[in-house]
């Protein structure tokens, strides 16, 4: 399974990202090792959603950074 997530960041921020290990990832995230979260912890997992295709995860990943997936999840995940 291939995971796309929203992460709330303490400076009211989000970020999007996509991983087959949600658990492995979130734990990279706590502990400051990933570039763009590494300034802004701690941070909260807001939702994920589990795709069986790793390139339909992409896709949905791509568009949730794009301004109408901004919107929409704006709208219907935060």
């Amino acid at each position: 399974m291939h995971y796309v997530y929203i992460l709330k960041c303490v400076d009211d921020t989000h970020y999007v990202g996509c991983t087959n290990n949600i658990g492995n990832r979130l734990v990279r995230h706590e502990r400051g090792e990933v570039h763009y979260t590494k300034s802004r912890l701690p941070v909260t997992l807001v939702t994920y959603t589990a795709f069986p295709d790793k390139y339909k995860a992409y896709k949905y990943e791509k568009y949730l950074k794009s301004g109408s997936g901004r919107a929409f999840s704006k709208r219907h995940l935060l």
